[in-house]
């Protein structure tokens, strides 16, 4: 790829300086980061978002601010997926040189720009056959999806409830059972249902139509709850003996969110034949990250790519995740043409 490289200091990022909803959120010409000993400076290529970045950019639930900042976030860039290409490195890094593509989860987020900082212990390599947009749908989405069938021990030949299939964690998460060997069952919305079909799920349900407690009683060896809204004794009841309910998410209201509901599956826990419940709190696995994209580089896992928008319409992709109901991923391509060898000038800052 041949180009020309002009320096730069300054770059546009898209801050909120408050808690609120998209139109909070601002385009800033603020000052390129400069990486610390430990950590890589990338040029973002594209960011997905995920409902982290909605809690993030609301501040909900309202627990989350004791730790990120009580009137404003203390990272005030949002996008945590990130594909990009290393044009900085700290001296103490060695894993990776200038002009390596990488992927994976930056801490708080900050993606929503041309350039972002990260530890470089939380990037791994980008496989030369995976494009830019489909490595930045994969690490988070892609990583709780893994480690929700981990925590519910998901083997070849069980049977598997996934309850909200259609989102960027359940697209994955029935892939990757159905990898697994397990027959998959999946309660999404009825647009989604021909397309969770085409994922590998033996049977859906319109979950407008079919209640949870509908479905029969003592049929699954796991069940995946990643929509958080079913009661958990009647989850917990579909459970055959030994069998495990993984709590993905969970509705707490605006002050525990999540918290609430798995403070209450430890009672709930309590008995029944050996049936677990495991509310999960997935956390960055670079290694993981590194399998989910040499599976997607080999065609063998889909990234369900609802939109792509432009890093100009950050604002209007961030309202689109705030909005709900997203079937799959969302994607800002910062730089849409750096997968086809675009030539010209791309500013590039110089240290």
């Amino acid at each position: 790829m041949s180009e020309n490289i002009t320096t730069t200091r300054t770059m546009t990022a898209w801050r909120q300086s408050r808690y609120g909803g998209p139109e909070i959120v601002s385009a800033e010409r603020v000052d390129v980061p400069a990486p610390g000993d430990h950590d890589v400076l990338l040029r973002v290529r594209a960011t997905s978002l995920n409902a982290a970045d909605h809690h993030l950019l609301r501040g909900e639930p309202l627990l989350l601010r004791l730790g990120l900042g009580l009137r404003r976030p203390r990272n005030a860039t949002r996008g945590i997926d990130v594909a990009a290409t290393v044009v900085a490195v700290g001296a103490r890094v060695t894993q990776f040189a200038r002009g390596d593509e990488v992927m994976g989860e930056l801490p708080g987020g900050g993606a929503l720009a041309e350039f972002a900082v990260s530890p470089a212990a939380r990037l791994v390599a980008r496989p030369a056959g995976l494009d830019a947009v489909t490595a930045a749908a994969l690490p988070l989405a892609g990583g709780t999806a893994w480690q929700a069938l981990e925590a519910g021990a998901v083997a070849d030949g069980q049977r598997v409830l996934v309850i909200g299939a259609s989102g960027g964690v359940g697209t994955y998460t029935v892939q990757l059972a159905v990898l697994r060997g397990a027959e998959v069952w999946a309660l999404t919305g009825a647009r989604s249902e021909q397309l969770v079909a085409e994922l590998g799920a033996r049977r859906t349900f319109d979950y407008r139509v079919t209640d949870v407690d509908a479905l029969p009683a003592a049929t699954f060896d796991a069940v995946l709850d990643i929509a958080g809204t079913a009661p958990l004794r009647t989850l917990k009841a579909l459970l055959r003996p030994g069998g495990t309910l993984v709590l993905v998410a969970g509705d707490g209201g605006r002050m525990l969110g999540p918290l609430g509901r798995m403070l209450r599956a430890v009672f709930v826990s309590i008995g029944g034949a050996g049936r677990r419940i495991r509310p999960l709190a997935a956390v960055a696995k670079p290694e993981v990250t590194r399998e989910l994209a040499s599976l997607a580089a080999a065609g063998r896992l889909r990234a369900v790519i609802e939109r792509t928008f432009t890093l100009s319409e950050a604002r209007e992709a961030l309202a689109h995740i705030d909005a709900g109901r997203t079937v799959g991923k969302v994607v800002v391509d910062v730089d849409p043409f750096a997968d086809q060898g675009r030539t010209g000038r791309r500013s590039t800052p110089e240290f």
